[in-house]
């Protein structure tokens, strides 16, 4: 018989080799989980997500990340869809399958050469900006990095002068005065009703250097915050949680971040128009600068159209006190 060439073969000289019993092929079709629960992340701890659900505030379900959602970042103020033992009771573990779409981002580099940005809460409405008037000064560098942040990520911004019974606010209050700012000025040994009235029924964060007080005012917004920072910590796998985000219920509803004392603020994520953006009549008349415009004006930017629109009736004031955001984003004229 001769021997047959490759140009004869048909199919029935394949061997087709037997497939697994019971095997079927890996679906890529994933479940809608329509009945997830939905909540918001709260603390953040090495791999496991503690989670407040919105039928239930006061229930802390700690969840990991479900395979489906890949390497999604969450983070604190995050809301997310949770399948699984929702109970919160010792020892269980929920699934987050979902992750909504945030309305407002806080987002930091670490220097302003970092191409990594860090987002550090998501969905806050107002970001508190706590400065103290002494011990330690104030420095208007970070103040106006954090602004810069707030208006660029969506945020409100809010600046909270502390200790008011040591040194005098003058000098800070006519430094921010051209911007749509509200300042807070607050004091050790008087109540901060204002505060908790601008922060009632929102979700709100806290930024500043270690020292200024802003662990005295989140004691006293939460009563029970100290107790609250310990569970949280304990459901998680045991790190303080001081050194991360965490978010803690007020007591006649909203929530406040609290983050971790902060030494600097990179904004590499940020541009020159970002911020701009953020104020109305000027966001329109920076449409009309040429291309790559950092807004600044004189020699750096002679051709800025900022100028020409102060010249036809806009705020100077304004206008200075936007330029020198620009400039602190842009890394300069920091304190």
């Amino acid at each position: 018989m001769a021997r047959r060439g490759w140009r004869d073969l048909d199919e029935s000289d394949v061997r087709v080799r037997p497939g697994r019993r019971n095997s079927r092929p890996r679906s890529k079709l994933r479940p809608e989980h329509a009945d997830a629960d939905q909540a918001m992340v709260v603390a953040v701890d090495r791999g496991r997500w503690t989670c407040a659900l919105d039928s239930d505030p006061g229930r802390l379900v700690v969840a990991m990340r479900a395979r489906e959602l890949g390497r999604t970042p969450v983070v604190v103020g995050d809301t997310v869809g949770l399948v699984g033992d929702t109970s919160g009771r010792p020892d269980t573990l929920a699934r987050i399958v979902r992750v909504g779409e945030r309305r407002s981002v806080l987002r930091r580099t670490a220097d302003d050469n970092d191409p990594y940005e860090r987002v550090v809460v998501a969905n806050a409405e107002r970001l508190v900006i706590v400065a103290s008037l002494a011990d330690p000064p104030p420095r208007t560098g970070l103040i106006d990095r954090c602004l810069v942040a707030a208006y660029a990520g969506g945020l409100v911004p809010l600046l909270c002068l502390t200790k008011s019974d040591l040194a005098s606010p003058a000098d800070m209050l006519s430094s921010y005065s051209a911007l749509p700012l509200p300042v807070l000025v607050t004091r050790m040994d008087h109540p901060h009703e204002q505060l908790r009235e601008a922060l009632g029924g929102r979700v709100c964060a806290l930024v500043g250097h270690s020292g200024v007080g802003k662990s005295t005012l989140v004691n006293e917004l939460v009563p029970e915050a100290e107790r609250a920072v310990g569970e949280v910590s304990g459901v998680g796998k045991g790190r303080h949680t001081s050194t991360s985000a965490v978010a803690l219920p007020l007591p006649d509803g909203g929530w406040v971040v609290d983050t971790p004392g902060i030494r600097s603020f990179g904004l590499a994520h940020v541009t020159p128009d970002d911020l701009t953006a953020a104020f109305p009549g000027f966001a329109e008349a920076a449409e009309e600068c040429p291309p790559n415009c950092g807004h600044l004006g004189g020699a750096e930017d002679p051709e800025c159209n900022l100028d020409t629109y102060v010249a036809e009736g806009g705020s100077a004031e304004q206008l200075g006190s936007l330029r020198r955001l620009l400039r602190s984003r842009a890394g300069r004229d920091e304190q």
